[in-house]
This record gives structure tokens, C-alpha cells and sequence, in this order.
């Protein structure tokens, strides 16, 4: 972990265990109307919008009690996978839904759930940390924890990022969903602070047996996200975490290590990844798993690295 010295991020009792009002002002829910209107529109989604109007309006018609049902074999939309609609944000929906491979992204109406032809996922065990992030780490420029401010992690995650559409689907609704995951330890959050203790990187989550789902990261400070990201993987790789799911495949996370896996490759890894027992409860860092000096101590092909925490909750 970084240097103690005068970086004091907040303690568990201001930021972990406070209760967030998660609230959309007037002016961005507009916003958020408009602009993913016009996301919806754009050439390479158009050709989705015929299937989404039509489940949309048979999740209207249909009774309240079975509507939040996805269908227990979705036929899948396009190479974006959309699977069904389903407003059931709660603990056990998300863990449920999350272990059949779907997950919620939604800009504007009824929460859609998704399962893409091809999944972004990497092994947390080969995962490469550049001398850039182990220099940052070992001048100790931040100070990295982990489950102390999910709520603040997922408020800076949702925020516009500088030159991109200002679209988040990181949505109030989202937010409770993550929170009470996060309230159950089932969500986790991993935070960067600055010598100011300001919170300038993180990302979170959702952990489910030995897969890790990555949800969204944030920047404020030069490759702050990067120190999270490595302290993560390092943490997940000494906990025996098989798999690290980034969702939708992308150049950015080609370039960092990620692979794309055929969907029924990644379905039918699941029930056996999911079912192990995992690290249920509040996660926070182990000074020992130096992110930095990863190589030393231990052997990748190992399922229980020297320093490993242990795997009951």
C-alpha cells in the first residue's frame, strides 16, 4: 500500500457505512433522456432498435408479478447481446442474472440485460502491470484502499469524462442495485487517493464465486485508474480468482491484457467459477501483495500464492 505519510482517506465510519441519497437532478435526467435517444439512433445500433421496441412493449403488456422474468434461454440481439428486460435490480437478481452470464446496461427506460457475442475477460493471474504504474506505486504517489467509499466510487464513475458523450447508464437506480450488492459483500469498490486524500482513481465491481465482473473506473490524476486496477488483479490473482469479466470487448482492453472469449465458451465456464465460495464480506488491502514487486514470492500457476488471504468469508 502507499505511504502513510499525511494521506488520510476517509475512515469506514464517514465513507464506507454511510447511507448515499443517490439522486438525478431534473436538468441531467433530461439530458440523459435526450442524448441516449440519440445513442440509440446511431447507425451501428439502429438495427437493434425494431427487437428493443418490441420487448419493450411486451415487458409493458405482460403482469407486473412474471414482467421482471428474463427468459431462462434468451435468444440473443445482435453481437451486443441483448437477452430481455427486467426492472429487478435486487441482491439476488443481480447474483442470480450475473451467474448466467448477463448484466445490466440501460440509458433510458426499463433495465436491459446483455450477454455479447464475444466477452472481454483475463485471467487476474496473468495480468501485466507497466513500469509506469510500479514506479507511481513505488514512490508511494497515492494511497490505494479498498470498500471505503464505493458510494463515491460509483458517483465519480458516472460523471462526464472530458471529450466523451455525456451518457452514463451508472443511473440512480444502478446505483442502490451496486450499493445494497456492496451493503451484502457482494460489490467492491477499490479507491486511489492523492497526498491531499482526495479521491482521484477507483473502480468497482461485483464478485461472484472466483469471477470478478468489472463494472466502470475512473481518472482524475495521471494513470490513477492504472494503480487501481493493478492492485486489483494483484489481490484477485492471491485469492484465486480464476476470471475477470470486462463485459463488451474493446481495443483499450486488448491493449491491457484482455482476451475475447466466444460467448458459449464463457457460459459454460461459469457455473463451475461461480459456484466456488469466493471473498463474501468487506475486501480491503493487504500491505503484503505488493502490486509492484509482483513477480517475486510467488508462482502464477499456483492456487494458493504465498500471502493469499484466506478464502472463507
Amino acid at each position: 500500500m502507499g505511504s502513510a505519510a499525511a494521506i488520510e482517506p476517509p475512515s469506514p465510519n464517514e465513507a464506507s457505512f454511510r447511507e448515499p441519497t443517490f439522486r438525478e437532478p431534473w436538468d441531467r435526467y433530461l439530458r440523459r433522456l435526450v442524448v441516449g435517444a440519440a445513442y440509440a439512433l446511431q447507425p451501428r445500433r439502429i438495427a437493434l432498435l425494431p427487437r428493443l421496441w418490441q420487448m419493450t412493449l411486451a415487458y409493458y403488456l405482460s403482469p407486473k408479478g412474471t414482467r421482471d422474468q428474463l427468459p431462462a434461454r434468451p435468444t440473443y440481439a445482435t453481437r451486443w447481446g441483448l437477452a430481455g428486460i427486467s426492472d429487478d435490480l435486487s441482491v439476488p437478481a443481480l447474483l442470480h442474472n450475473y451467474a448466467r452470464g448477463l448484466f445490466p446496461v440501460c440509458h433510458i427506460g426499463p433495465m436491459k440485460w446483455w450477454c455479447p457475442s464475444l466477452r472481454a475477460v483475463q485471467d487476474p493471474r496473468l495480468a501485466h502491470v507497466g513500469r509506469t504504474v510500479r514506479r507511481l506505486i513505488r514512490r508511494h504517489n497515492f494511497t490505494v484502499t479498498m470498500d471505503t467509499d464505493f458510494a463515491g466510487v460509483m458517483e465519480a464513475c458516472a460523471q462526464p469524462r472530458p471529450g466523451k458523450t455525456p451518457l452514463t447508464w451508472i443511473t440512480p437506480k444502478v446505483m442502490r442495485a451496486f450499493y445494497a450488492a456492496y451493503r451484502a459483500g457482494y460489490a467492491h469498490s477499490v479507491e486511489v487517493w492523492d497526498a491531499q486524500g482526495r479521491l482521484v482513481g477507483g473502480l468497482f465491481g461485483l464478485a461472484i464465486g472466483d469471477v470478478y465482473f468489472g463494472e466502470s473506473k475512473f481518472c482524475r490524476s495521471s494513470h490513477a485508474s492504472k494503480v487501481a486496477v493493478a492492485y486489483l488483479h494483484r489481490h484477485l490473482a492471491a485469492w484465486g480468482y480464476r476470471l475477470y469479466d470486462a463485459k463488451w470487448m474493446t481495443p483499450h482492453l486488448a491493449e491491457t491484457g484482455f482476451v475475447a472469449m466466444p460467448r458459449d465458451d464463457f457460459l459454460s465456464l461459469l457455473p463451475w467459477y461461480t459456484s466456488e465460495e469466493g471473498q463474501v464480506g468487506r475486501w480491503s488491502v493487504d500491505p503484503a501483495l505488493d502490486p509492484a514487486d509482483w513477480s517475486k514470492g510467488w508462482d502464477v500457476a499456483s492456487p494458493n500464492p504465498p500471502g493469499a488471504a484466506p478464502r472463507a468469508a
